[in-house]
């Protein structure tokens, strides 16, 4: 490394230019860090492998800092203090690996020659730290230009928050993230990053950083961990979007949700028995999730599906989809408010299909709930998280002991029903059933309706009215009761 000494760690921030939060669709309140192995350095000139069966290598040109001084508790006033100097480094990534890391990164971001610094050093007492420029070329053509004006957090708050939680010592090295521009790197491809003080006395540079990509020849091994995935979402998020990345954006819509506000009151209103009945007047008998209860008494729930599959166990399938940031997880990091997850596990009741963790993931993203036709983990803590579920029942056995997790926002069977995303889902104390979202409308209006007649009717037999010519109702009693009634208020929910 020259006049970089090894650290003792490397610290690297998520998100920190609004260029590139904005790019990604989210901004963060407060900077968020992960770890990257003193390993991963490499010099100026070196090399970095793109490892066999992976297409997703990416180039991220940011500031580094190195700490001069050990930081705890520092003050953002004094944080600026401890650093000694400022150099470019190549934040490099393998999104192939991020879908069983994310967050922590340590195999995306954390191979060798991954983190390479240098060439040359910049006394941080010298510079403006909100004046501080990075760049980046790849095969000379330029593609990131930010100064550091352009973060969201300045630097010496970052080095200020990390010094809460631990001391920085002397030679650490704190990645500060990179801006927008960010994108894919094949073998072949020369990335250089270089970071100065343009407005500074001399205008000091760090020189050039050149990194050359080339093709790796080894494999993962499957037996020990997850293998690489490439799926469009990583795809679009290493390319920068999903127009560099080659796919095809999704058509815009400006339609309203077909789950709207007051649809969903008034699904609210109508026993699933009722809704039940409207489906089999059109031919529909397939539609009830068959042996699921409520974990807890009088809950009733009404949402869109989004589906969770798990296949069933099997050791070597478990080891490259059971670890990391697998399905079940995808599936209950990603849920939307008012949606419900829906878990396919075959009727299998020997395991835990989520727990506690998970349930408190979904009630914090505003999930309307779960429904399994599979166990629950840690079941009575579960229902004092106050998240709705209809499952199978409680068993204490983790997910690995029957089940894989194996994809989200597919077509599944749960309880021996069909369930695609999107489905409108309802379950009360009846059970739970799946309504066609082209079918919603009228299934509501009609089911109101006939909830209507069918509590008038109630009214009749409990005042010691006969059945017979009551219920269902001849010409004489329709008549009576159309006499009675005003037409029903379906709450602005049109047919």
């Amino acid at each position: 490394m020259g006049s970089i000494a090894r650290p003792s760690k490397i610290i690297a921030v998520h998100l920190s230019y609004a260029s590139r939060a904005d790019q990604r669709g989210r901004r963060p309140d407060r900077p968020s860090y992960f770890l990257k192995p003193s390993s991963s350095l490499a010099s100026s000139g070196s090399t970095v492998e793109r490892p066999a069966g992976t297409e997703l290598l990416a180039f991220e040109g940011e500031v580094a800092l190195i700490i001069g001084s050990p930081a705890r508790r520092v003050s953002f006033e004094d944080a600026w203090d401890h650093v000694a100097h400022i150099t470019a480094a190549n934040d490099l990534g393998l999104y192939d690996l991020r879908t069983n890391d994310k967050g922590s990164n340590v195999r995306s971001k954390g191979g060798d020659g991954y983190t390479p610094l240098g060439p040359d050093l910049i006394d941080a007492r010298s510079i403006d730290p909100a004046a501080i420029r990075v760049r980046t070329w790849v095969n000379g053509d330029l593609r990131q230009d930010a100064t550091t004006d352009d973060l969201m957090f300045p630097l010496a708050q970052i080095v200020a928050d990390l010094s809460q939680h631990f001391t920085l010592e002397r030679g650490d090295v704190i990645l500060t993230g990179t801006p927008a521009g960010s994108s894919v790197i094949v073998p072949g491809d020369v990335v250089e990053v270089e970071v100065d003080a343009p407005t500074a006395g001399g205008a000091p540079s760090s020189g050039r950083l050149t990194t050359t990509v080339v093709q790796g020849t080894n494999d993962f091994d499957a037996r020990l961990g997850s293998l690489p995935l490439a799926d469009d979402v990583q795809r679009a998020d290493a390319w920068g979007s999903v127009e560099a990345a080659g796919l095809t954006p999704a058509a815009p819509t400006d339609a309203p949700p077909l789950l709207t506000p007051e649809l969903r009151s008034l699904l609210m209103t109508i026993p699933t028995a009722g809704l039940s009945a409207q489906l089999r007047k059109r031919g529909i008998n397939a539609c009830v999730i068959e042996g699921v209860s409520a974990n807890r008494p009088d809950t009733k729930i009404v949402g869109t599906a989004k589906t969770l599959r798990f296949v069933p166990g099997r050791e070597d399938l478990f080891l490259t989809h059971g670890g990391g940031y697998n399905a079940q997880k995808r599936a209950f990091d990603e849920v939307a408010p008012g949606e419900i997850i829906v878990i396919e596990a075959r009727g299998e009741t020997g395991s835990g299909t989520f727990g506690d963790v998970l349930a408190l993931r979904a009630r914090a993203r505003s999930a309307a709930g779960v429904i399994t036709d599979g166990g629950v983990r840690d079941f009575d803590a579960v229902a004092e998280i106050g998240l709705p579920v209809f499952s199978k029942g409680a068993h204490p056995a983790v997910l690995g002991r029957r089940h894989v997790p194996w994809d989200v926002d597919v077509t599944i069977a749960c309880g021996g029903a069909t369930v695609q995303p999107g489905d409108i889902i309802v379950a009360d104390g009846d059970g739970a059933i799946v309504i066609p979202p082209t079918l919603v409308f009228e299934i509501a209006h009609d089911a109101f309706t006939q909830e209507n007649e069918d509590a008038w009717i109630a009214e009749q037999v409990a005042s010691g009215h006969a059945i017979d010519g009551l219920f269902p109702m001849n010409a004489m009693w329709r008549a009576q009761y159309e006499a009675s009634r005003t037409p029903p208020e379906l709450n602005g929910v049109g047919a």
